[in-house]
């Protein structure tokens, strides 16, 4: 008998999400009933509101949404985005320059796919989100890590990416602010790193779901309003998903320029076709609705922020750069490591989660799921109580 045919390579050597393989442990554990706190996921603990909600049961009894819709999105939804696009990026484009995807990762996975030859290297500054490699290896491409550490509140220079830069080097991916860092980067740093790829001719995708979720004042400047001129080589990645607390409904898009959108719409429109339109319908009410309880949401995640930062630094050998946008902290944890602790050596991060995952109860992602060792990423997008409770229990694990 003939040995079956091999599986995908490809596909074999693609990793599971690590911060859903974190979450879906700590879940287990609740499940077994034990007081698992988890940092792991960057889901806000809200819930959507309720006008959406609204919206969305109203839809339910329109026949019309029972049918297909352009792949590329529901048009009232792509001039909402328009509208959001020019009012929070600064750039004017039309619903024809916009997909609706299914969720942020849907947009990720398309845009590498229309901008990314095999073989091309594409600079992926470091601290990293989990799916951007394998998104990148998935188009064929190959990410090249261009590391910031924790001295350089992890955001990449001008000179670290040109010395990354080869001959092959055709994609940038920009991210302000940052999962897992929560860095943002100033209108001045943003601005030098778009004109240095515009200069190159380097296409930039640039991830803009944090955008609204930003600090003490501060404000994360788009690229494309940085340097205008890069909107002809720029796409952006945006979703309801983090500001509105929709991550269920699986709604994200794709901006950028007609060339791009066409072949990105092309590949959904045999990939996956159109989005839900009850999601697409809640979604378009979010984004023209009343922003009220979105900075309600803001406040909560600022509050938290200040105390995770705060309690973390009580710790000896964490060191916790301040973020100022999305909802992570990001410690560097290297001070702990290359030490024993209960009996146990631990040498990396990853060790590290383990150890206070069986230790603390507490679930959090190490810096391997996001680049070098040495650092963990805690999401304080959860209860209050909770949060504290959780970095009580490491304040004492390494009293």
């Amino acid at each position: 008998m003939t040995d079956r045919a091999p599986l995908s390579r490809k596909l074999s050597a693609i990793a599971e999400s690590a911060t859903l393989k974190v979450d879906a442990k700590a879940k287990a554990l609740k499940a077994e009933g034990k007081p698992v706190i988890s940092y792991a996921a960057g889901e806000p603990d809200f819930s959507t509101p309720q006008f959406v909600v609204d919206a969305a049961a109203e839809a339910l009894r329109n026949p019309a949404n029972f049918r297909y819709t352009p792949a590329a999105g529901l048009l009232p939804l792509r001039e909402a985005i328009a509208a959001k696009t020019l009012r929070d990026s600064g750039l004017e484009v039309s619903p024809s320059q916009i997909v609706v995807t299914n969720g942020g990762k849907q947009a990720v996975y398309q845009a590498f796919q229309a901008v990314v030859n095999p073989g091309d290297e594409v600079l992926l500054p470091a601290p990293y989100w989990t799916t951007y490699p394998e998104a990148i290896r998935l188009a064929d491409g190959v990410p090249v890590e261009v590391f910031a550490g924790a001295d350089q509140e992890y955001k990449v220079t001008v000179e670290q990416l040109e010395a990354a830069r080869t001959e092959r080097t055709t994609v940038l991916v920009f991210v302000s602010p940052s999962n897992p860092t929560g860095s943002v980067y100033t209108a001045e740093e943003t601005a030098a790193i778009g004109q240095w790829a515009l200069e190159h001719g380097i296409w930039v995708i640039t991830d803009e779901i944090y955008q609204n979720l930003v600090y003490e004042g501060t404000r994360a400047v788009s690229i494309v309003e940085a340097v205008p001129e890069l909107a002809g080589q720029t796409l952006l990645l945006n979703g309801v998903a983090k500001t509105y607390a929709m991550t269920g409904w699986r709604v994200g898009w794709m901006v950028g320029p007609s060339d791009a959108i066409k072949l990105a719409a092309n590949l959904q429109s045999h990939l996956t076709s159109n989005v839900n339109n009850i999601a697409q319908i809640a979604a378009t009410t979010a984004l023209s609705g009343p922003q009220d309880e979105v900075e309600e949401f803001r406040t909560a995640f600022d509050r938290r922020r200040r105390l995770i930062v705060s309690e973390l630094a009580k710790i000896e050998g964490v060191t916790v750069p301040n973020p100022l946008g999305a909802f992570y902290a990001y410690p560097d944890v290297q001070g702990l490591l290359g030490r024993e602790w209960k009996g146990r050596r631990i040498e990396t991060s990853l060790e590290l989660a383990d150890f206070i995952l069986d230790e603390a109860e507490v679930a959090v992602v190490p810096g391997e799921a996001f680049g070098p060792s040495g650092y963990l990423r805690l999401s304080y997008a959860l209860g209050d109580d909770q949060l504290l409770e959780g970095v009580r229990r490491l304040q004492e694990l390494f009293a």
